[in-house]
């Protein structure tokens, strides 16, 4: 089993002059590997030193880094983990080799017993997401912008407003990962817990899409 770790939460905010602010959550995978997942902006690199540190870890002791998607704000510090094998998005190296893996075909990718990388497309075309089987037996899905932050299960708009490249596997996606999940770690916000009623919240708004309602 694994333990999940929050380094920092991620946020996304539109000034008065109408300028957005974001940045991504950032979060630690201590177990049989040491993962991190959505390394921030560039100018991050000291913030998640700092917070590795407070794990006694440094970053040549993380052996994978995922990216959930290849959006800036999600890859800034990936060059700190030259130890590590790198998943962003679809795409697996180390160094200069590439691994073929058919994310395409709906294939997860595990790492180990604890922690696989699956196939999520929506936000973007090659997005995933990293399933977590914890120490407390509990299901962690670290999904990037599979979902924005919690409030965008009732209010959709937060989600699409970010920008979706298909918004309707988005929404199956998002179903199909919160079935799977007792928690989400989204891409822009806190960590919540996955209840019946988020589920349920879920179905229903891709039961109305499907109808054609």
């Amino acid at each position: 089993m694994s333990e999940v770790s929050v380094l920092y939460d991620g946020y996304s905010n539109v000034d008065e002059e109408g300028y957005m602010t974001a940045n991504c959550t950032c979060t630690l995978i201590k177990g049989e590997h040491n993962i991190i997942v959505d390394t921030m902006t560039p100018w991050d690199s000291d913030k998640i030193i700092a917070a590795l540190q407070k794990h006694n870890l440094k970053p040549e002791d993380i052996h994978y880094v995922v990216s959930t998607h290849g959006h800036s704000d999600h890859t800034g510090n990936n060059n700190l983990f030259l130890k590590a094998k790198h998943i962003v998005g679809f795409s697996i190296s180390f160094h200069d080799k590439y691994y073929l893996h058919p994310f395409e075909k709906g294939e997860d990718y595990v790492i180990n017993e604890s922690v696989k990388v699956a196939p999520t497309p929506g936000h973007t075309l090659s997005d995933v997401t990293v399933l977590v089987r914890t120490t407390e037996d509990e299901t962690v899905a670290i999904a990037g912008d599979l979902f924005e932050r919690q409030e965008d299960i009732e209010d959709s708009n937060l989600w699409l407003d970010a920008g979706s490249e298909d918004p309707d596997q988005q929404r199956k996606n998002r179903l199909s990962i919160a079935d799977a999940a007792h928690w989400i770690v989204p891409g822009h916000g806190p960590m919540f817990q996955v209840t019946d009623d988020v589920r349920e919240f879920l179905k229903r708004q891709l039961d109305y899409i499907d109808k054609g309602d």
